[in-house]
């Protein structure tokens, strides 16, 4: 077989983690390689008159030219890739491409490798930060909004004579007149006055009328109206109140405790929203602090990325948003630089994990589900076949590394409570 050093590349483009290299094949490792794809079709036809194999050479190369040609340029290709490997050393964050393949009848073959090159952490820089863990102190007012959340969830509509007021739900048949002034069908819109579900103008319109009553009138849309061909525009707006509903919120007292759940008393309640909101303040603390520093860390050790991985957590980005097709590619404009930062930080974490020997193992995981079926109750075996089945242990495995990677960084660093 022909030395694979005999592949000539020529380094084209070397910048960031974007590699492209120049191949050329010499013509007799293309006669070679020509030669054994000849061999293999001849003996995978049939040609009338002769036994698979024994038709004459040149009657094969004849009658199936282009299938030995594919062959031997794909044989070609995969060869001249081991080289590239081979030479250049490179360690590929994903799979290369072949462009500007040029195969001539003068048995030369040449192309551009375009190739990602996985990028190189040196992490020289990961103490002596100093970062602000917001306050997770729960205030009496926080306490109070979140019972008065559940207490508007709850909430009774009554219907009501005479004039709206803020925080009303009306009931209103609208019609807006179009660019010839005509004035279209009505139609029924239920709005929360107060809520923003209508501009300011025909808010204050309805508000002004009576169950029953109609009223046309011109209307000016704001300056800052989401459609910009509608900004500052004055339009005659048609509104006819149909029914007014004031909210009435349950009383905070020991009954409407009881219905959230099993507590004796208003203070039993609060008691509990309290514990609930100070671990959600915990949890988001501490996911801030750990966000900054590791901020802090992607700034002070730069490295370059493969477009390709980028690319990879925008898709994800959009498939977890639900975006459609025709919006992914302002999305991605969008989404870019969150999406680059999130891949340095995984990459970071990866490393640590790795080079500090911090990486869960199957062993940490089944202590951690056997932990977690302990709290709630559940049979440890049924719990791991769970999450087995909907996919989870890995994100279970990489929740325990990054637990064990984070609490290696703080140590090293000062976290500041605000």
């Amino acid at each position: 077989m022909t030395d694979p050093m005999d592949i000539q590349i020529t380094a084209t483009k070397s910048e960031g983690a974007e590699r492209r290299l120049q191949v050329a094949v010499p013509p007799a490792r293309v006669a070679e390689a020509r030669n054994k794809a000849a061999a293999r079709v001849s003996k995978q036809v049939r040609i009338p008159g002769f036994r698979p194999g024994k038709a004459p050479a040149a009657m094969i190369r004849k009658q199936y030219a282009q299938a030995i040609d594919q062959e031997a340029v794909d044989q070609l290709l995969r060869e001249a890739f081991e080289a590239v490997l081979t030479q250049e050393k490179l360690d590929l964050a994903t799979q290369p491409h072949a462009h500007d393949v040029k195969f001539g009848d003068d048995s030369s073959l040449s192309f551009e490798l375009h190739c990602e090159v996985r990028p190189t952490l040196t992490l020289e820089k990961l103490e002596g930060f100093r970062v602000m863990r917001p306050s997770d102190a729960v205030t009496d007012d926080a306490v109070q909004e979140q019972i008065d959340r559940v207490r508007e969830q709850r909430a009774t509509w009554t219907p009501v004579e005479g004039k709206p007021s803020e925080n009303d739900l009306v009931t209103v048949m609208l019609s807006t007149a179009d660019e010839t002034g005509a004035m279209p069908e009505d139609k029924e819109y239920r709005l929360v006055l107060g809520s923003g579900q209508a501009i300011a103008a025909i808010e204050e319109l309805v508000l002004s009328l009576t169950p029953g009553q109609m009223v046309e009138q011109v209307v000016k849309w704001p300056d800052d109206f989401p459609d910009e061909a509608q900004r500052g525009k004055s339009k005659p707006v048609r509104a006819t109140l149909t029914e007014v509903k004031h909210k009435s919120l349950p009383p905070l007292d020991d009954a409407f405790a009881a219905e959230m759940g099993d507590f004796a008393t208003v203070a039993d309640l609060q008691a509990k929203v309290r514990t609930d909101l100070a671990a959600n303040l915990t949890r988001e603390a501490d996911a801030a602090a750990r966000t900054q520093l590791l901020d802090e860390i992607v700034t002070a050790n730069p490295f370059d990325l493969p477009p390709s991985w980028v690319k990879q957590m925008v898709q994800a980005y959009a498939e977890a948003y639900r975006i459609p097709p025709e919006e992914i590619l302002n999305f991605g404009d969008e989404i870019k630089g969150m999406a680059e930062r999130q891949v340095r930080r995984d990459l970071i974490i990866d490393t640590l994990a790795d080079r500090q020997k911090l990486t869960a193992s199957e062993a940490d995981v089944d202590a951690k589900v056997a932990e977690l079926a302990e709290k709630r109750g559940e049979d440890a075996g049924k719990m791991y076949a769970s999450l087995q089945k909907a996919g989870r242990l890995r994100e279970l495995e990489r929740s325990i590394t990054e637990e064990r990677v984070f609490t290696w960084l703080l140590e090293r660093n000062v976290i500041e409570q605000a």
